[in-house]
């Protein structure tokens, strides 16, 4: 985990630090060769150049965002915004399911759209795996 992950996390309020480092912990451990750095003020990590997990504090919540999860057919993942992204929010620690989060970061490695050349192709995404 990037330094710069590190110190956002620890700027956040006391539950919010507990959620934001469980999920880097997770994230980190199961996706080893991804790499971490604050992309658009937030942690984000990446396969290749291309991103596909990362998380951000909303007023009310931590949102956790796969870029591609739309395509892993979760009923624990919400549609984010007009393309392939997915969001689950948490609120307090314990709502975290371990077990969900690792399955999710799988499908994260095997399910990707190409979005580090969205802006090359005007918007039009295209599936890498």
């Amino acid at each position: 985990m990037s330094p710069d992950t590190t110190a956002y996390n620890n700027a956040q309020t006391k539950e919010d630090q507990a959620i934001c480092n469980l999920l880097a912990q997770e994230i980190s451990a199961h996706l080893p060769q991804a790499e971490n750095k604050i992309w658009h003020r937030h942690p984000v990590w990446f396969l290749d150049g291309n991103p596909v997990v990362g998380y951000s504090k909303l007023k009310d919540s931590v949102r956790l965002l796969f870029w591609s999860g739309q395509s892993f057919e979760e009923p624990g993942l919400l549609p984010e915004g007009s393309f392939k992204a997915a969001e689950a929010r948490y609120m307090h620690e314990a709502e975290v399911n371990k077990k969900d989060l690792k399955r999710w970061l799988k499908k994260a490695m095997h399910i990707q759209w190409d979005y580090k050349n969205i802006v090359k192709r005007r918007g039009v995404l295209e599936r890498l795996k």
